[in-house]
């Protein structure tokens, strides 16, 4: 376990929370569960965006590009990030833009769900729904989008959680303890 605390604002007890990392790290199969776990609303930002234009990512990737995927993503940060209580998962790319970065550091806590990109690649290469591996060697997509996302995750988590090999269920419990020793949710909640 590898956990980073920066300094929590106050005022941030119940605060939302916020899981980035690249795909197939577990933010939506953790976030949900933490959830469930606190009997708050979860939302995974790629749905909502699927569910609201009514394309799956893909489609959407290739009508409108990555900027115009990004221009969506960014919009849907904006508002989700604004609603009260949540569990919000984000697409693996949404820490790119700065905008992004701060509305999820400065309106919730952020957790990082690291992997390192052989887990990854084990977790998604049969995933036909995410563009960016759709290449000859989405391994080492996987190494360069780490080398590039890694710090920008760190720069906006306020903890980071190595996902190893561990459950969803260790997974989630480490989350929630460590939400508790950080005062974001009380003892009872979880």
């Amino acid at each position: 376990m590898n956990w980073k605390e920066t300094e929590l604002q106050e005022g941030q007890a119940n605060a939302n929370i916020f899981f980035v990392g690249l795909m197939g790290a577990g933010k939506t199969t953790v976030g949900r569960a933490v959830a469930r776990r606190l009997q708050r609303p979860f939302i995974d930002s790629d749905h909502e965006i699927e569910a609201r234009t009514g394309a799956r990512i893909p489609v959407i990737w290739e009508l409108e590009g990555e900027d115009g995927f990004r221009e969506r993503e960014a919009s849907m940060i904006d508002e989700l990030s604004q609603c009260p209580g949540i569990v919000l998962a984000t697409g693996g790319g949404a820490v790119l833009r700065p905008e992004n970065r701060e509305n999820l550091k400065n309106r919730g806590i952020v957790i990082y769900l690291r992997a390192n990109p052989h887990d990854l690649w084990q977790r998604t290469r049969r995933d036909k729904n995410r563009p960016l591996l759709q290449t000859e060697d989405p391994r080492a997509k996987l190494e360069a989008l780490f080398k590039v996302r890694d710090l920008l995750y760190h720069e906006t988590a306020h903890f980071v959680v190595e996902t190893g090999r561990s459950t969803v269920n260790a997974l989630v419990n480490m989350v929630l303890m460590q939400l508790k020793v950080a005062g974001v949710i009380k003892p009872a909640e979880s």
